[in-house]
């Protein structure tokens, strides 16, 4: 046999122990991370662990977002002045005068430039029980979360698959998952620095 049929030869078995060989090398050594999740989730079955009984007492409504069903509390029943329609009888550029009292005075938006945002970026002056799309679309308050993924799609993306916002009650599912306006003010959303429970005394000292 000459010589390029031994290399051919040799090339062929090497292709065939990679082919039919596992990625595994030894016990419980794979080529990567993936590989070894797959691996070992091969056989599983779920868990049996439930937050049922921890979530009862919430209110909550289901969303699916991204095809990822969750849960998120249940917001309109928590708004002390909803339904708005109550006070907003009429459209908002009818109510505007001198004789009635400024409502909402408390209220500053520090959100976005002035050039760009204002009141009605979000709120429908003609439907004030819903929130308004940069479409024109009308938002359930209970879905604001919609409004806020116009703008913060990254956040958006992450909150959905669990990995932005706080989870309540329990790890466990179902999960339930505060939304934005839980955490952030919609008008003022940027949350302050604040110091730990427990701090190193000495860099306050060398701060000062």
């Amino acid at each position: 046999m000459n010589k390029f049929n031994i290399n051919t030869l040799w090339f062929l078995v090497l292709v065939f122990l990679l082919t039919t060989t596992s990625c595994k090398h030894h016990e419980n050594e794979y080529h990567s991370i993936t590989d070894k999740i797959n691996a070992e989730s091969e056989n599983y079955q779920g868990t049996s662990i439930t937050s049922d009984k921890h979530i009862e007492h919430l209110k909550t409504i289901e969303v699916t977002e991204n095809e990822i069903t969750f849960l998120i509390p249940e917001r309109k029943g928590e708004i002390k002045s909803y339904a708005c329609t109550e006070c907003h009888s009429k459209p908002l550029s009818k109510m505007q005068s001198e004789d009635i009292k400024k409502a909402h005075w408390d209220i500053k938006i520090n959100h976005a430039s002035s050039s760009t945002m204002n009141c009605i970026t979000c709120h429908n002056g003609n439907d004030m029980d819903h929130l308004q799309s940069l479409t024109g679309n009308n938002i359930d308050f209970n879905n604001s979360y919609q409004l806020c993924s116009q703008c913060h799609q990254k956040q958006f993306k992450d909150w959905t698959g669990g990995a932005h916002g706080k989870r309540l009650e329990s790890w466990a599912p179902p999960r339930v998952s505060m939304t934005c306006v839980n955490c952030h003010n919609p008008h003022e959303p940027h949350i302050k620095s604040k110091w730990p429970v427990r701090y190193n005394t000495q860099k306050v000292k060398e701060r000062n």
